[in-house]
């Protein structure tokens, strides 16, 4: 199977914006691959205008999470928000760093890119197993005049610990039922039917070169791959297609002020416009940091993306976080991160 990425493309991106290529790396990450062509991006940036480094690990948010637990990197990436018990355990900061957004995509004969149009119900049933052929009445009824194939249908997932399953299941849950009794949302969940494969980029490899497969993947890996996303129905009961102005409506309804540890939820949310799927991305830091040097460093490189990284993060597809979000993480970094009973940031 042909390996498919999109990080190359993205440095390359950051590098003809900055005229700059990063080299050793001084602060470490590990975890989500939903993000990582963004932060990689933003590395390459912040290391031209620093002269600091960053070397992301892109693993699956699971492996991430263990990672930052363990401490053996500066910081973790999780698209699954980690919950507030685990993270008072493990005296850990959650803050949102990028929104971005999960698409179906699927390997039709004839089917070009939004011409085939979902429900949520219809699509937990395919990742249930219940519909198997891509010409089931159940498809067929909201797709009158498309040419469907009598052929099988291949449900394609993540393998390893993932955060954009999390947001996918989440997603499933929300609309069926159930899929929310019987598989529920979580970083790995036993899958009814189909195949894996690891990372965003092994689930759009599998899509990729399997005829009647379906997926899903963090935008950007469609859009960088040219790959087949469909139209999906949403709370307002619009089909909507996948785009950066339907992310943004879904972005605008977030519930920010009240989110605990900055878990606001942009699953299915309410508006003609909306995107169904989409969902903030997190960095976990440590509250006591073992080095508060380093501990600045991650705080730097943040508030730097914060204040310059929106043209880099929109160029791919993600949605940069309000102004008055960012300024939120702020005042939790100031508040919550501490060294020798000092607070480790001070701009």
């Amino acid at each position: 199977m042909k390996h498919i990425t999109v990080l190359g493309a993205a440095i390359a991106l950051a590098g003809s914006l900055v005229a700059g290529s990063a080299s050793a790396a001084d602060i470490t990450g590990a975890g989500a691959t939903f993000p990582a062509p963004v932060y990689q991006a933003w590395a390459v940036a912040y290391k031209e205008k620093t002269g600091t480094g960053l070397n992301y690990q892109s693993i699956g948010s699971g492996a991430g999470q263990t990672q930052i637990f363990n401490r053996t990197v500066d910081f973790g990436a999780s698209d699954a928000p980690v919950a507030t018990d685990k993270l008072a355990q493990q005296k850990l900061l959650q803050f949102p760093a990028v929104i971005g957004s999960v698409v179906p995509i699927v390997n039709l004969d004839g089917i070009e890119s939004n011409k085939l149009k979902l429900t949520g119900p219809v699509l937990a049933d395919i990742y249930l197993g219940k519909i198997k052929k891509w010409n089931d009445k159940a498809i067929a009824d909201l797709n009158p005049g498309v040419s469907l194939p009598d052929q099988g249908i291949v449900p394609t997932y993540r393998s390893d610990g993932s955060g954009t399953t999390y947001v996918f299941a989440t997603y499933l849950a929300d609309v069926s039922p159930e899929w929310k009794s019987k598989v529920g949302a979580a970083t790995s969940v036993s899958w009814p039917a189909g195949a894996g494969g690891k990372g965003n980029e092994g689930v759009a490899g599998t899509v990729k070169n399997t005829k009647g497969a379906i997926g899903y993947v963090e935008y950007i890996y469609a859009s960088a791959n040219s790959l087949v996303t469909v139209q999906l129905q949403n709370k307002a009961g619009k089909f909507v297609s996948p785009t950066v102005p339907a992310f943004q409506a879904a972005a605008a309804n977030a519930d920010w002020a009240n989110a605990k540890d900055f878990a606001a939820s942009m699953i299915n949310t309410p508006g003609d416009t909306t995107w169904p799927i989409t969902s903030a991305t997190f960095i976990l830091l440590p509250k006591e940091p073992k080095s508060a040097a380093q501990a600045k460093e991650v705080m730097n490189f943040f508030d730097w993306a914060f204040k310059n990284g929106d043209s880099i993060a929109e160029k791919l597809h993600y949605i940069p976080l309000p102004t008055d979000v960012a300024d939120r993480v702020r005042a939790a970094w100031k508040s919550e991160i501490v060294a020798d009973g000092k607070p480790v940031w001070s701009n």
